[in-house]
């Protein structure tokens, strides 16, 4: 009997990522193309991983000329490339000669390391951990514990203890933060919570307290890390110096690789034997996303992101979609506000279009494209982007029309 590749994901692969919408055989700047060899604008760009898109000359020539020299030799040595990235993220994200790296192979490995540097900090006097409400910070059993989202710890529970939650206010902060707290995360734009940004002035009041009080402040830099919000991290438009980011995505451009980057005396909290991971940090790896990061300086493609985001956002504005309720974001992290629960249905829309773009929930489309975009790219997503939102709405007029003849779409 002939199967699909869908009779084969279905039955071969967990299941815990759904079924898998189609089948990707090659990919050109910010285009995907399909089994069938249809093309695809593509503005998910793999989560806000591909920031230089498909198939970049840079990043291929950095896979191939590294694994032709040396791929792995594992930590119990240091290589050319690993020594080479961990001084350039030190010098992007602006630690001074006291920064230090460790690398893993993703954002949450990054984040249960910064989870391991909150314990080491805390030790027996500051037992409390403190995070935002629905905040994302990854899905293995340690960064769970740090994700604001009950519904998904409910079938883990118990949690790794000590981490509380709270609201992404001022208030809360003030309230929350004594002598007793190790370390507040903090996602400057929280990405899987549909691209909300914190409220004016968090961050600011969040180093203030958290200095006052000797708590590391840790923040979560794995979506808008690499040039993604219009500065090479967000915490940089606030002017602040954290005391740990977390990295990863953007930064390897395909190649899978995390970082905790510390700065100041965090720094000096690790010591041999509390944390390790056998590929972190591999010579591949490391050059990979070294060559991806000369890239995006070389190529100025932080201030693209700036430019393009602000181009990407009054773009949509300008469509008048009685759907769209509004934009929101920081440079190529792009949340669209609508006015129904129908975003999956729009998604859907979109790829029947052309388009791939992205639902974190019901009532937000998320776009994170190549950080390469330019007004080809961002013209062809206005008209595929318009037509998926006429289909959708067509269809709730239709399905409006038996209780409301003539009815229209409303705000």
């Amino acid at each position: 009997m002939t199967t699909t590749w869908k009779d084969d994901a279905g039955r071969d692969l967990v299941r815990s990522f759904g079924e898998r919408m189609a089948l990707f055989t090659r990919g050109e700047g910010a285009y995907l193309w399909d089994d069938k060899g249809r093309r695809y604008l593509d503005f998910l760009a793999g989560i806000a991983v591909n920031s230089l898109g498909h198939a970049h000359p840079v990043f291929v020539e950095a896979v191939a000329a590294q694994a032709a020299t040396l791929a792995h030799v594992s930590n119990y040595f240091a290589t050319e490339p690993q020594l080479a990235l961990a001084s350039r993220l030190k010098r992007l994200a602006g630690t001074g000669p006291s920064g230090r790296v460790y690398f893993g192979n993703s954002g949450a490995e990054a984040n249960e390391a910064a989870f391991k540097l909150a314990r080491l900090h805390g030790g027996a006097d500051r037992p409390r951990i403190l995070s935002l409400r629905d905040a994302f910070h990854g899905r293995t059993m340690g960064t769970l514990a740090l994700t604001g989202k009950p519904w998904m710890q409910e079938p883990f529970l118990p949690m790794a203890g000590g981490v509380e939650f709270i609201d992404s206010t001022i208030e809360a902060l003030e309230a929350a933060i004594d002598d007793r707290v190790a370390a507040l995360f903090v996602e400057p734009v929280k990405g899987e919570a549909g691209v909300v940004e914190l409220p004016e002035g968090f961050l600011r009041a969040a180093r203030e307290l958290t200095e006052q009080h000797g708590v590391l402040l840790i923040i979560d830099e794995i979506q808008t890390g690499a040039g993604r919000t219009g500065e090479w991290f967000a915490f940089q438009h606030d002017g602040i110096t954290p005391d740990a980011i977390t990295v990863a995505k953007g930064i390897g451009g395909g190649f899978p690789i995390g970082a905790l980057i510390t700065f100041g005396a965090a720094s000096e909290l690790f010591y041999p034997g509390t944390h390790g991971s056998t590929f972190g940090g591999n010579a591949l790896g490391t050059a990979v996303a070294g060559a991806v990061l000369a890239e995006i300086e070389r190529a100025d493609l932080v201030a693209n992101a700036a430019e393009r985001g602000e181009q990407l956002r009054a773009a949509i504005e300008a469509i008048g979609s009685p759907l769209v309720s509004g934009c929101r974001g920081k440079g190529l992290l792009v949340g669209v506000g609508l006015r129904h629960p129908v975003a999956k249905a729009v998604v859907a829309a979109a790829q029947e279009h052309g388009l791939i773009i992205n639902a974190p929930n019901d009532e937000t489309i998320r776009l994170v494209p190549a950080l390469t975009i330019g007004d080809v790219e961002i013209d062809e997503f206005v008209q595929l982007f318009a037509a998926s939102l006429e289909t959708v709405a067509h269809a709730l007029v239709l399905e409006d029309e038996p209780a409301q003849a003539g009815a229209e779409v409303r705000a």
